[in-house]
């Protein structure tokens, strides 16, 4: 296939050298955007588009934003789920498997040699320093996103009125699948209630919340071991894989799911170590997710890095695989978009109640203090790129842990 193709088109028809091509371009476009893609997910995706709509013109603008709309509708990480939809368009299955691999495992792989680099030298006081100047940036950067998210997600009064109760039970202790689960419930009541004032508007209930029956309390976790047990391959690929099946909105919410199992109900990790991985996430390319292979390799070597990996990302593959045809249905659904927005506002709520639980354990004394609002500063007021936040924290905490000790 060369780079002159007519927009939108797809895997339909192509001989088998040109599907061989195909995944040849698929392969080699996005191991490039792993190693590149930094920045988050809306970085990633507008990546994407300047790749597949502008110079090579694999899809149109307007199949590329349903697309990015049917990630909003089901679990996982959004920007992976767009990388495996072009792949679906493009290659079929064959496609769907090569883009989404080749986009993820640069950034694995890179995780999980940090991972290791973290086990053997994660106490020098350099490293500690380093991460020291890191955390406040990671709190900064999830609260710009959050400030970002909010002010589209909460579209009208009872929308913002549902997030600060979804905010208050989180702080609560409320279980955090309990709440997207009610947030998306409450929204699809309020939308059943319009629709029944409006002639035929009972027939858009045909798609329910279906996605939402994983997101059941004790899903797969009755499996796992409890407190101060040390897991095994098997337990860590349940939970990740659990994690993936029910994650909506963005990879920062990954935090609050993250810090309520594997710090407080089971003690696997210290708060510390969520942090790190948290940063460790931050500063590396491609998925926010790969976090999970970082902290897979702290609870298990390699194998847990692998298994933690698997887990987490393979339910984005069969959910894309599923839901690609029913795409034009489910932009029709009131239904769905009414769930879509309580989960939503579910999400931004555990984004709330990680940054204020994050921020305590990271902003320790005035010099973090600083990071933290200067950080904000520069993302809210200058739009600077999080990724050179990052590795400036990360110098500040260096220096820092050279001059004065601190970390």
């Amino acid at each position: 296939m060369t780079q002159t193709e007519p927009a939108g088109t797809t895997s339909a028809g192509l001989r088998l050298g040109e599907r061989r091509s195909v995944i040849r371009e698929l392969a080699v476009v996005f191991l490039r955007l792993g190693l590149t893609a930094f920045g988050g997910p809306a970085a990633h995706v507008a990546m994407m588009e300047d790749e597949v709509v502008v110079r090579r013109r694999w899809l149109t603008r307007e199949r590329f934003l349903d697309l990015l709309g049917a990630t909003n509708l089901i679990p996982g990480p959004n920007s992976t789920e767009m990388a495996i939809h072009v792949g679906l368009e493009r290659g079929g299955v064959a496609g769907l498997l090569t883009a989404g691999v080749c986009f993820i495992l640069p950034a694995a792989v890179i995780v999980g040699v940090i991972a290791w680099a973290y086990v053997q030298w994660g106490s020098l006081p350099e490293a500690a320093g380093i991460l020291y100047g890191i955390k406040p940036v990671v709190v900064a950067i999830v609260g710009q996103a959050l400030w970002r998210l909010g002010r589209s997600a909460l579209k009208n009064e009872w929308l913002a009125g549902l997030g600060v109760a979804a905010v208050a039970l989180g702080l609560a202790g409320v279980h955090e699948l309990l709440i997207l689960f009610g947030a998306g419930v409450i929204a699809v009541v309020v939308e059943v209630f319009k629709l029944r004032r409006s002639p035929g508007g009972m027939a858009a209930l045909g798609i329910g919340a279906g996605p939402m029956w994983a997101a059941c309390p004790g899903l797969i976790s009755g499996a796992l071991p409890g407190a101060g047990v040390i897991p095994g391959v098997w337990p860590v690929f349940l939970f990740f894989l659990k994690v993936g099946s029910v994650l909506f909105g963005s990879g920062y919410v990954l935090l609050a799911f993250l810090r309520a199992d594997l710090v407080e109900r089971w003690g696997w990790l210290t708060e510390a170590q969520l942090l790190d991985a948290v940063a460790v996430g931050q500063f590396t390319p491609g998925p926010v997710f790969t976090t999970a292979t970082f902290i897979g390799y702290l609870l298990g070597g390699v194998k847990g890095a692998v298994a933690a990996t698997v887990g987490i990302f393979l339910p984005a593959f069969v959910l894309v695989w599923l839901s690609g045809p029913w795409i034009p249905r489910m932009r029709r659904s009131k239904t769905m978009g009414a769930l879509l927005d309580g989960v939503n506002v579910g999400s931004l709520a555990l984004m709330a109640v990680v940054t204020v639980r994050l921020g305590q354990a990271a902003i320790i004394d005035p010099w973090t203090v600083v990071l933290a609002i200067g950080s904000g500063v520069a993302l809210l007021g200058f739009g600077v790129n999080s990724t050179w936040l990052i590795l400036g924290g990360g110098l500040a905490g260096w220096m820092g842990s050279w001059v004065g000790g601190v970390g």
